[in-house]
């Protein structure tokens, strides 16, 4: 058995895995961001132990989820945590590659790709840490992620991605003219800090501008957190 660990003013309680990727705070300001709305469906594609989609479930009442991802061990985990939290007959866990679904559609697509690519990052002994911090040992990328996103949301629904700041340029490139109402959402760790995160919200088959957020500084100088990031780690405010 991993550690459990408690989020969301320990409104949520989760089972990690044991030699796997550890949950960060990136997990829940993702499902912060998430533009659902009661009784909508959600995806969550990579979604490790369900450290972003029962957050999310938690937050919006009466949502409903199915959540992949290619590590059986991390499914397994995802599928007691939503157990152990009371919110099983709402979550759908499924073991499967990003590049193999194409069954349904969804209301709202969230994703917390890994940040490194393959080949540029020194590699973990750990094979559920080495998937989870790398894009896997085979040709998979970021295009895969958004690719899968896009055929996975129905009309003009929403897609919401946390990574690396410096990503930023590639996820638009790979958005293209499918997605519009992009938003951009810096994660700045602290004030005069570099932004190291950001999330990129969209939506599928929309036309309206980019929109560049203010952003969330996370950490005050003696690191705790500050209160904007108090309200969506601790209250489960959104991030609007």
């Amino acid at each position: 058995m991993g550690d459990i660990i408690t989020i969301l003013d320990k409104r949520l309680r989760l089972e990690q895995l044991k030699n796997g990727f550890r949950t960060s705070i990136d997990a829940v300001l993702l499902a912060a961001a998430c533009p659902a709305d009661e009784g909508e469906t959600i995806l969550d594609i990579g979604c490790g132990i369900g450290s972003s989609s029962l957050p999310l479930l938690r937050r919006v009442k009466d949502t409903t989820l199915v959540a992949i991802d290619i590590l059986p061990e991390a499914v397994k985990l995802a599928k007691s945590n939503a157990e152990m939290n009371q919110m099983g007959e709402r979550a759908d866990f499924r073991c499967i590659d990003i590049r193999d679904f194409d069954f349904e559609t969804f209301d709202h697509v969230i994703c917390n790709p890994p940040y490194l690519e393959a080949g540029g990052h020194i590699k973990s002994p750990v094979h559920e840490k080495q998937i989870a911090i790398g894009l896997g040992e085979d040709d998979m990328d970021l295009k895969d992620w958004i690719d899968c996103a896009f055929r996975s949301i129905r009309g003009k629904g929403s897609l919401t991605i946390i990574n690396r700041a410096e990503n930023v340029d590639d996820i638009i490139r790979i958005m293209g003219k499918r997605f519009g109402a992009v938003e951009i959402i810096p994660l700045w760790p602290k004030t005069k800090q570099d932004a190291k995160r950001v999330i990129v919200r969209a939506r599928k088959h929309r036309r309206s501008p980019a929109r560049m957020h203010n952003g969330i500084v996370i950490h005050k100088e003696n690191g705790d957190y500050t209160e904007a990031a108090q309200k969506v780690l601790r209250d489960m405010e959104p991030i609007a």
